[in-house]
């Protein structure tokens, strides 16, 4: 491809990003049975999990009340079954979904079990099943003339999975970002003995010895059938984004998450720019009835995904360097075009600021929903058609620490050149959030900075990538070096090496579990790993290139293509697999 078709590809993606579909062709449902309820399969969002490896169990049940849930775990624990939940969306990337590989497993779906929203007007509360969309969810408190304060950007996760894993939004006032940190009780369904039915319903308010451990618990420990969230007069959010150079990024982040209640920061390291979100809230009267329809949660056409796809896999395969920061660059210009998807009038961007109601605001993911039967567009990372494949990074860091990491990681960009980071621009860049000190166990122990960084995943496994050794040092800079806490639902196994070191209270969720879960039910060799943070004993051939492991020796990269072993450039305790034409050993 000669650089001026390949130019005029880019500008015509770049044109075509500006003019999404409404509605789309919704994603798949993460569950096929080759029989009605059996011999099923169970896939993320994404359709390939991070070892490549199939899960699955031999039935599924679809409980449509809470007693229901109960009975179905009963059966379950009279038939010495595994078990594990899962949802009518499955966006956790590890495999803390996946039953134990046995014909003894079982998954229950909360997929049917999302009909009640009870919401008490005194007290300011809401109470939800736990298989209810976080969307339902919003607009049913909204219509009730209250607001829901923390919630994810993406909103397609049910309420019981949001608050288990951890996810969040972005705040460092009140209770914070953090959704789970908004929760005053919850029901808990666990096995029990044959005298109390085999399973039992507890109910947890702060004050019971198990709250902290229920709050975030990796469907560990039971499951989650009812949730209370506290709630706030409905309000209005005022959005402005700042496109500005990068050069004070490290030291003006605190100072950004202090006077803006829900800011963030989104930087291109490439590009040098740093993109301000100055996001508060504004009294309900006024003016604005804007909207954020996030511009890579918009369905897309499914033939330009493709082509973004082809496009940046042949750049791969090329190592053009320099296309993918033509690519990046007007990308970046894109989003600065459209307000990276805020609309005044939930049609367009015509100006700063964007004001509108919470529940429009807080939350989106247009791609999820379909108005009408069309078969042409469709969330870009859609399994289905062969779009957007990448591996997502999000690293939780104290604040303290937060601001050398960046200075490490401006060194490294300025040592490698800031082309080679171009790769992570094509995308989102690096996105901070803001989240508070939490009293769950599995929560973060103090103020902290949550970075997101998503990046190009080949479509072999044995496939290398152009620049990959950049993002694993800055990979193992975060988790090792800064010794930040991965994100639960998200990641390479590589970020949960050694985890439970990371959590003061890890024993007590692990007593918890011993208490709540005695015969393991609820347990996998996959989630174990998770949890307890284990790499692959024997390492394998080129285990390293897909985050399975950190690399010792050159056959864990691939030196038949010429990608070694070799120590970081910044972070020189990292190993990571570089293209070199010498192997250092």
């Amino acid at each position: 491809m000669t650089n001026l078709l390949w130019l005029c590809l880019v500008l015509w993606i770049s044109t075509a990003t500006l003019f999404t579909t409404a509605s789309a062709m919704p994603p798949p449902n993460p569950i096929k049975c080759n029989d009605i309820n059996s011999n099923c399969q169970l896939s993320n969002s994404y359709g390939v999990w991070g070892d490549r490896q199939t899960c699955h169990a031999p039935n599924i049940v679809y409980p449509t009340t809470e007693e229901q849930l109960r009975q179905e775990l009963a059966n379950a624990n009279k038939n010495n079954l595994k078990v594990k939940i899962v949802t009518k969306f499955s966006h956790t990337i590890p495999k803390l979904a996946c039953p134990s590989n046995s014909k003894n497993s079982l998954f229950i779906s909360t997929e049917k079990y999302d009909s009640t929203i009870n919401i008490n007007m005194e007290r300011l509360t809401v109470t939800t099943d736990g298989g209810v969309g976080l969307r339902k969810l919003i607009d049913t408190i909204e219509k009730a003339g209250l607001s829901l304060v923390a919630s994810t950007y993406w909103e397609g996760v049910t309420v019981a999975g949001v608050i288990s894993t951890g996810a969040h939004g972005s705040s460092w006032w009140g209770k914070g970002g953090a959704i789970h940190d908004h929760v005053i009780g919850l029901n808990l369904i666990v096995p029990a003995n044959e005298n109390e039915g085999y399973a039992k319903i507890i109910k947890l308010t702060p004050q019971d010895p198990f709250f902290n451990a229920a709050k975030v618990s990796l469907g560990l420990l039971g499951i989650i059938s009812k949730v209370t969230f506290q709630l706030e007069p409905a309000f209005k959010r005022s959005i402005r984004l700042n496109f500005t150079n990068d050069s004070g990024i490290e030291d003006e982040f605190m100072e950004h998450a202090r006077k803006n209640e829900f800011g963030d920061i989104q930087w291109y390291p490439s590009r040098q720019i740093a993109v301000y979100r100055y996001d508060n809230r504004v009294p309900l009267n006024t003016s604005g009835d804007g909207l954020n329809d996030f511009l890579g949660f918009q369905s897309n056409p499914i033939f330009l995904s493709k082509s973004v796809r082809a496009a940046e896999k042949g750049l791969e395969n090329t190592r053009n360097v320099g296309g993918k920061c033509t690519m990046a660059s007007i990308f970046v210009a894109s989003k600065k075009l459209i307000a990276n998807g805020l609309k005044n009038n939930k049609l367009s961007f015509t100006g700063y600021p964007v004001v509108g109601h919470q529940g429009k605001m807080q939350s989106s993911g247009s791609c999820l929903y379909s108005s009408s039967i069309d078969i042409t567009s469709t969330c870009a990372w859609d399994p289905r058609i062969n779009g957007l494949f990448f591996y997502e990074s999000t690293a939780i860091f104290p604040s303290s620490k937060f601001g050398n990491f960046i200075r490490d990681v401006k060194k490294l960009r300025d040592l490698v050149n800031p082309e080679n980071m171009c790769g992570v621009d094509i995308y989102n860049g690096f996105l901070f959030r803001f989240i508070k000190a939490s009293d769950a166990y599995l929560g973060q122990g103090e103020d902290s900075v949550v970075i997101d960084f998503n990046y190009y995943r080949a479509s072999d496994a044995l496939t290398p990538r152009l620049n990959q050794d950049i993002w694993e040092e800055i990979e193992q800079m975060a988790f090792l070096k800064y010794g930040a806490k991965p994100h639960w639902a998200k990641n390479r196994n590589v970020a949960f090496l050694d985890v439970q070191k990371k959590y003061p209270k890890f024993n007590k969720f692990v007593g918890a579990k011993v208490q709540l879960d005695p015969k393991n039910m609820f347990s996998s060799e996959w989630s174990d790993e998770i949890l307890f943070g284990k790499e692959e004993g024997l390492k394998s051939d080129g285990c390293a290139l897909e985050g399975m492991c950190i690399c010792s020796e050159d056959r864990h990269c691939s030196p038949s293509k010429r990608y070694f072993c070799k120590p970081g450039l910044v972070y020189q305790e990292a190993h990571v697999c570089r293209f070199s034409s010498i192997s250092t050993s």
